[in-house]
C-alpha cells in the first residue's frame, strides 16, 4: 500500500540524487532507506528506480509517483501546518450568534481591530438559530453569544462586557419628550414598537410593564432598526432601546430619550462560549477585545 512515507522518500532521493544523502535529510540510516525502498517496491509490485551502479533513475512508475509526490506533500504539508495553528488557536472561524438587535451596530465597531489583529481567523455573524442561541452554543453552529439576558447551563461561561441602560425613545414632539423619567401607566395608550422577540425576553415588558400589570394599547413587531426609528419620530409609536443607540441616531431623526422609571433600567451585554474553547487563543482575543475600554466607547458612539 502506498504511504506518504514512500512519497517523501521519492522526493527526497530526487532532491538528493543519492540514497545517502536522501537518507541524511530523512534522519534516517542509509541501510533503514534501503530496506523501505526495496520493501516498498515489493509491495507496489513494481521498480521505483532503475540502478545503474551508484546511480538511480525512475522508471516510468517512479516518474508518476515523483509527480504525485510533488503535487501531494506540499498540500498535506501545508494542511499540517494549519491544522497546527488551529490547535495553538492561530487560526480558524469565529462564529458570532446574536441575540441583541441593536448589538449588531457596535459589534461592527470591535470586530474591525480585530480582524486586524487576527488576519488568519474570519468572522462570521449569525442573527437566527433553529433551537435559539443557547441550543446553538451547544450544536457548534457558533462559538460565542452575544446576549443581554444570558441563561446560565452547565458547560457554558457568560462573560459580562459592556453596561448600559435600557430607555424609552420617543419622538422630539411626543407627549412624553419632556417627562424626566416615565411611568409605566403612561404607556397604556401607546403603541409599543419592538423587534421581534419573545415577550417574555422583552426588558420593557418583564422588568417595566409586567410588574405594574400594565399592557400598551397595541404591540407592534419591526425587524429593523432604522424603520423603527423613523415610525417613533413621526409619532407612529414609542421603543425601547439602549441610550447609546438612542443618541447615535438622535443626530439624523427627530427622537429622545427618556428613562424608564426613576431608577432606570441598567442592563449589560454578556458574550457566552463553552467552557471547553475558553482555551482557544482567537477566541480569549475577542472577549479581551470586548472588554477593553474602547469598546465601550464604540458603543456609546455608533
Amino acid at each position: 500500500m502506498l504511504e506518504r512515507t514512500h512519497l517523501a522518500i521519492i522526493r527526497e532521493v530526487d532532491r538528493q540524487g543519492s540514497l545517502t544523502a536522501a537518507a541524511n535529510v530523512l534522519c534516517l540510516t542509509q541501510s533503514a532507506l534501503s530496506h523501505t525502498v526495496k520493501k516498498m517496491e515489493q509491495q507496489l509490485g513494481t521498480a521505483v528506480w532503475d540502478r545503474e551502479g551508484r546511480n538511480l533513475r525512475l522508471t516510468q512508475a517512479g516518474q508518476y509517483l515523483l509527480a504525485l509526490a510533488n503535487r501531494v506533500l506540499p498540500q498535506m504539508e501545508h494542511a499540517e501546518e494549519r491544522m497546527k495553528q488551529y490547535a495553538q488557536g492561530q487560526r480558524g472561524t469565529l462564529r458570532i450568534g446574536m441575540e441583541c438587535h441593536p448589538c449588531y451596530q457596535w459589534l461592527l465597531k470591535v470586530v474591525s481591530p480585530y480582524l486586524a489583529r487576527w488576519p488568519d481567523v474570519d468572522v462570521d455573524v449569525k442573527q437566527k438559530f433553529q433551537f435559539g442561541g443557547i441550543g446553538a452554543l451547544f450544536g457548534y453552529d457558533i462559538d460565542i453569544l452575544v446576549t443581554p439576558d444570558p441563561l446560565r447551563r452547565p458547560g457554558l461561561q457568560f462573560e459580562p462586557v459592556f453596561d448600559y441602560e435600557q430607555v424609552l425613545v420617543v419622538g422630539c414632539k411626543h407627549r412624553l419628550a419632556q417627562l424626566p423619567f416615565i411611568p409605566p401607566e403612561a404607556l397604556a395608550d401607546e403603541v409599543l414598537i419592538t423587534y421581534p422577540v419573545e415577550i417574555d425576553r422583552l426588558d420593557i415588558y418583564n422588568q417595566f410593564l409586567m410588574p405594574a400589570n400594565v399592557t400598551p394599547k397595541r404591540h407592534k413587531v419591526i425587524e429593523t432598526t432604522d424603520i423603527m426609528l423613523q415610525m417613533v419620530a413621526s409619532g407612529r409609536g414609542v421603543a425601547a432601546l439602549p441610550r447609546w443607540l438612542v443618541e447615535e441616531y438622535a443626530g439624523k431623526v427627530a427622537i429622545k430619550p427618556v428613562r424608564l422609571g426613576k431608577k432606570g433600567i441598567a442592563k449589560q451585554i454578556f458574550l457566552g462560549v463553552r467552557e471547553t474553547d475558553i482555551s482557544i487563543d482567537y477566541l480569549q482575543a475577542f472577549v479581551a477585545l470586548a472588554r477593553e475600554s474602547d469598546w465601550n466607547a464604540a458603543a456609546r458612539t455608533v
